[in-house]
């Protein structure tokens, strides 16, 4: 199996290629910008054909969540636009199209964890321009997984686990917002979950379906702050607060918990609590 992985060198990409240097089989080929640019449809047909793909996973996107309300065309070019030009490379070759997106397409407004069918009501740029992006790939006719995530964090690239981490090593104190909740997701987990469902899929038939991944188990960020410190042994005291006293540029979702049932059910997947997943990225960034 030829699998191109695309936004190779975030969080999740980087967890993929962790993953295939100890799985020697099956033939992997990581690109990011500046080697390919998934709105260049030209390019990604080249790519496509020269590797003979049978599988694309879309790790690429525009994450800004802030940035994207001032910069809407970027934001759409790459969370709309490039999952459309992907999805359509994999239906012309019948490849199957496995595209990560995010718990932002919801507002944040149920009591209860949001199923995959529920009404998608994105609050800013970035949540809706990540649900355009799966409208395209609905709209494409490739054989297609949406995967939906939420609170990704990794000991490669940029988060805000690593951030606090940052943090506490130069302040006594930090203030983290406790009212607005979900679950974190370990990258490597989700690279793992990625691959052992390509492990069981069959690549002979039409794959239609839109799946939940995270950790188990709900916090806000508060309470993922408070762990952070405990599990890497900080001093520094954590404050919970409400979110009008950190106004950002986009509204975030105040509940956003995905329900996992259906990807364990159809997949067999045993997913791990997000304690646990913390403990495990804390340990490996501390042996790097």
């Amino acid at each position: 199996m030829n699998i191109l992985v695309t936004g190779s060198n975030g969080q999740l990409g980087s967890e993929l290629k962790a993953l295939a240097e100890m799985d020697g089989g099956w033939r992997f080929y990581f690109y990011d910008l500046p080697d390919l640019d998934i709105t260049d449809r030209a390019a990604v047909e080249r790519v496509c054909d020269l590797h003979g793909i049978g599988v694309i996973i879309n790790c690429a996107a525009y994450t800004a969540v802030d940035r994207a309300e001032d910069d809407r065309d970027a934001a759409f070019r790459v969370n709309r636009d490039g999952p459309g030009v992907l999805a359509a490379c994999a239906a012309e070759r019948g490849a199957l199209f496995l595209h990560v997106s995010t718990d932002y397409v919801f507002d944040g407004t149920l009591c209860r964890p949001y199923h995959e069918d529920d009404e998608a009501s994105p609050l800013g740029v970035y949540g809706h321009s990540k649900w355009l992006g799966e409208e395209m790939v609905h709209a494409s006719g490739a054989s297609y997984m949406i995967v939906r995530t939420s609170w990704l964090y990794s000991s490669f690239g940029n988060n805000f686990v690593k951030t606090m981490l940052r943090l506490a090593d130069e302040r006594d104190e930090l203030r983290v917002v406790f009212d607005q909740v979900g679950t974190p997701c370990y990258a490597a987990d989700l690279a793992r979950a990625l691959l052992t469902v390509l492990e069981q899929a069959d690549l002979r038939k039409v794959y239609a379906e839109t799946y939940h991944f995270s950790n188990e188990g709900v916090c806000s960020w508060y309470d993922f702050a408070v762990m952070i410190m405990r599990l890497s042994g900080r001093e520094c005291r954590v404050v919970p607060v409400e979110s009008c006293e950190f106004p950002t540029k986009a509204k975030r979702p105040q509940f956003s918990v995905l329900n996992k049932g259906k990807i364990c059910r159809d997949w067999n997947l045993e997913i791990p609590h997000w304690i646990d997943g913390l403990e495990r990225m804390l340990e490996r960034l501390s042996a790097q």
